[in-house]
Formats: C-alpha cells, structure tokens, sequence
C-alpha cells in the first residue's frame, strides 16, 4: 500500500483525532503487509502504532531525528524482518540530511528497506518516497536520482517503489522510472482493477479522487499483480486524509 495520510492539519473539519480512527478502519479491513506512508509526523506514527500493533515501522525526519515529517515504511512484524534499510536525500548531496539543491524549498528523501519474507524466505526491497509538489525540476531531478539508485541495488531481487509522485502518469517524471530495465507500474500489470476511474488526491472534497493518479506503487520484479484498488473511504463526508491510499495483491515469482 502507498499512502499519503496528511501532517497535523490546522483544519479542525480535518482533525487527526477524527481522522487517525478511519486510518486504522481502512489498514485494519484492507490489511496491507507493507506501507509506504507519506507526510507523517513522529506523534502521527507513534499513535498509529498504538492503534496498529501488529505493525512495526523504519523512518527518519526528512530535517534528521523527529523533526518534520516521515517517509515511514509500516510493515507486519510477524510476517517480515529488515535486514538492511537506510535513507537519502533528492539532492545532489544525498547523505547530507535535508539537504536540498534541486530548487525545492522543503527537503525530499527516500527511505528504502532490505526486508525478508518469513513465511517463504523471499528477500525484496521498498522504497518510499515524496516528491515535490511545486518545483517541476525537483521533481524530474528526483526521479532520475531514484532510477540511479535503483542500479545500486541487487538485480536479481525485486523492488517496489511507492509514494506520492505530485505529477500524473504519463508526465516526464514517470517516464524516467518507467522504462525497460527500470520500473514497471504495477496499474498497467494488474489483471483487476478497483474504483479504476478515481484519480487519488481527493483534497477532503473531492470523492472521486480529482483527475490524476499522482500516488503509485511501481515494481521492478517477476510480479504477477493479482488486481490494485485505489480505497475511497468517505464515512458520512469525512475523508481519512487528502490522498486515497492504493493497493495491490500480488505474487512474486
């Protein structure tokens, strides 16, 4: 599952008291093994994992420490071990944190993760991002900086890539991470497709997601992609966040 779930809101129509309840409502029903969360703050994450203990969680501030929000992973415990995870930053300084070069004024980064499957010993990795949503530069910078990564790491094992692209499907960024040897969009793979007309960024208005899907989970793996939902939650006029989270069932060969 990819999910933007929205910072601290000084909206009160949109409170995290209120919406942190239709958070776990959705994670509990749909039951994703992993999430790739974006925009969390540390008080966010650790009410999430009160309300969510099955889960445990990898992240770091985008600024270090606590501070300012997460690209937390959340992954079922039982089920999955971490044998490495590490982050970096979209910049040209990568390893110095919060570091910021590509005309963005708000730090990006990735969080990835080496995890082990223990029910079949199936070795992946997850990378989570957030990319910008003013600077189309940073953007496009961005995406060529995690399609490099991507190099990086072991190719024969998979990869999923998740997060809130701010871009459409289609535009210049996606386009640097689709690409044979690179990623595949696991929309275009899926054999179903749930609410396949919704775009995902629903601005606590809009109940058929806006027209783009700017939030993906993209693979780079043997994959058969069973079918992929963006989830519409709207209880009695409240939405769980600004963004519908997506999911896939798949099967990793």
């Amino acid at each position: 599952m990819t999910y933007n779930m929205l910072h601290i809101d000084d909206n009160p129509e949109n409170n995290w008291q209120e919406r942190r309840e239709l958070i776990r409502n959705i994670i509990d029903r749909e039951s994703p093994d992993i999430i790739g969360t974006q925009e969390c703050l540390y008080i966010q994450i650790q009410d999430l994992l009160q309300l969510l203990p099955e889960y445990d969680w990898i992240g770091l501030g985008r600024q270090g420490g606590s501070k300012d929000d997460y690209m937390a992973i959340f992954y079922k415990k039982d089920q999955f071990s971490i044998i490495e995870y590490d982050h970096f930053w979209l910049s040209n300084t990568p390893n110095i944190i919060g570091s910021m070069t590509y005309g963005n004024k708000i730090p990006r980064m990735v969080t990835w993760a080496k995890f082990l499957d223990k029910r079949n010993g199936q070795v992946f990795y997850h990378m989570n991002t957030h990319l910008d949503y003013i600077c189309e530069k940073a953007r496009i910078l961005g995406a060529q900086q995690i399609s490099e990564k991507l190099n990086e790491l072991d190719p024969k094992l998979p990869v999923f890539l998740t997060g809130d692209f701010n871009t459409d499907v289609h535009t210049e960024p996606y386009n640097i991470l689709i690409q044979p040897g690179l990623f595949r969009d696991t929309w275009d793979l899926a054999r179903e497709h749930v609410n396949k007309n919704l775009g995902t960024k629903n601005d606590f208005m809009y109940s058929d997601g806006g027209d783009q899907r700017i939030d993906w989970i993209l693979a780079r793996a043997e994959i058969d992609i069973h079918w992929i939902k963006i989830v519409d939650d709207c209880i009695n006029g409240s939405f769980p966040s600004d963004h519908f989270p997506v999911i896939i069932s798949c099967t990793i060969f």
